[in-house]
């Protein structure tokens, strides 16, 4: 028997046992990996994983309903890829939040921490690589193809920010910090290192930074990135396979997932895809029709690859944006920002598949039953990767819990 056919076979339910189970009832723990698929601006609830076929036209829109691999369990049209592979993973209808502005709307749902003005909570990627540090010399949270406000160490200084790969989609893709400037050696770039170390214990000397210790942090693990082929390796999509580069989807969103999976797979902690457009004050419709397919094939195919290589026991998958869309279809036949309630899918590390969390109301513009907050999905994150969610830092002098009275969200754990 291969490699791949123990993954394959270990990834499967044995009488309810699976890796992550099997892990912890012999006493260890499964190292769980993420990747979170940023749906930025907002996706419309109605179009997506909770459709309303029964509301009045100017609240369910023009798409239809189709039925899902779940009896009962009805999608937009939009999704087909997805309904078909709903036992893969779980939908929350009864998400909601406390924040209607893009900007802190964001921070608050990659950190499951309400943001505030005394200071910037530390996003998840950030946390988890101050706890779980870096694997395989590469970094321990990614973000594709670009850093948002939402992905911010924040209180826990710059070494801890995302690793920028750029756009996969992109001919010719190559990640810029993983090449040396034109001319210069190997050996001429660790003699610079050692001099920027040696000038940094005089600074420190003078000054105890955050800012330099960060810069140092950073040159350094620069370097190792530079240094490593196996960083190289892990960037390099044109290893993949043509036809399953295809299956994603030849755009930033599919090229991005695809990246991720290679990422994870290579040893960074956490990978982000950020996919932007949903925010539809206006043309909501057309635009969904353009945006939500691409979703559909990337997140979709990615399930699906993760599983194939025996690896979706031991990676979390989310699917979130910062909050939904309203009810009501303005005037401008968009939809406006809606933190009432949203939808959110959920997948691997044990999550059971095929199942529905909560529910919204008849016109989708609040939860019905099982109400789940931000703070609910951290803390279900930080268990979810082995951290304690009541974990607490300290700034201006005093302790900021990594999560403040999240609850993980039991129907996520089997």
């Amino acid at each position: 028997m291969i490699r791949r056919d123990v993954l394959r076979i270990g990834g499967m339910a044995l009488g309810g046992l699976t890796i992550p189970r099997m892990l912890e009832a012999a006493g260890g723990r499964p190292d769980i990996s993420c990747i979170i698929f940023f749906q930025e601006g907002g996706a419309c609830q109605h179009d997506s994983f909770d459709p309303k076929p029964e509301a009045p036209l100017e609240i369910r829109g023009t798409f239809s309903s189709i039925p899902t691999a779940v009896p009962g369990v009805h999608f937009s049209e939009l999704l087909p890829r997805c309904a078909k592979n709903f036992k893969k993973f779980s939908v929350i209808r009864s998400m909601y939040s406390k924040e209607a502005i893009h900007e802190k709307a964001k921070q608050y749902i990659f950190s499951g921490a309400r943001p505030n003005n005394a200071f910037k909570h530390p996003v998840y990627g950030s946390v988890i690589a101050k706890e779980l540090g870096p694997k395989n010399g590469l970094p321990p949270f990614v973000c594709i193809p670009r850093k948002d406000i939402s992905a911010d160490a924040g209180l826990l200084g710059s070494a801890y920010n995302p690793f920028i790969t750029g756009d996969p989609a992109k001919k010719n893709f190559s990640v810029q910090d993983l090449t040396l400037p034109l001319g210069l050696t190997l050996e001429e770039s660790a003699g610079r290192a050692r001099l920027l170390s040696a000038l940094d214990e005089e600074i420190r000397e003078t000054e105890k930074s955050k800012v330099v210790e960060g810069m140092d942090y950073f040159y350094r693990k620069a370097f190792d990135l530079v240094s490593s082929q196996a960083a190289r390796k892990a960037f390099n999509l044109d290893e993949e396979p043509e036809k399953l580069r295809d299956a994603y989807g030849r755009n930033t969103a599919g090229q991005g997932a695809l990246l991720a999976r290679r990422l994870v797979e290579s040893g960074v902690r956490l990978a982000a895809v950020f996919h932007g457009g949903y925010d539809t004050h206006t043309n909501n419709d057309r635009t969904n029709k353009t945006l939500l397919p691409v979703f559909d094939r990337a997140f979709s195919t990615l399930l699906d690859d993760l599983e194939e290589r025996g690896m979706l026991a031991t990676t979390l998958v989310l699917a979130i944006g910062e909050f939904g869309r309203t009810p009501n279809i303005n005037h401008s036949a968009g939809r406006d920002h809606w933190p009432g309630v949203f939808s959110v899918a959920a997948a691997g590390a044990g999550i059971p598949g095929g199942q529905v969390i909560g529910s919204s109301d008849a016109q989708g513009g609040a939860p019905k039953e099982r109400p789940v907050s931000v703070e609910d999905l951290g803390a279900t994150v930080y268990k979810k990767l082995g951290i304690d969610y009541t974990r607490e830092y300290r700034t201006v002098g005093r302790p900021v819990r990594i999560n403040s009275d999240g609850t993980p969200v039991r129907e996520l754990f089997g």
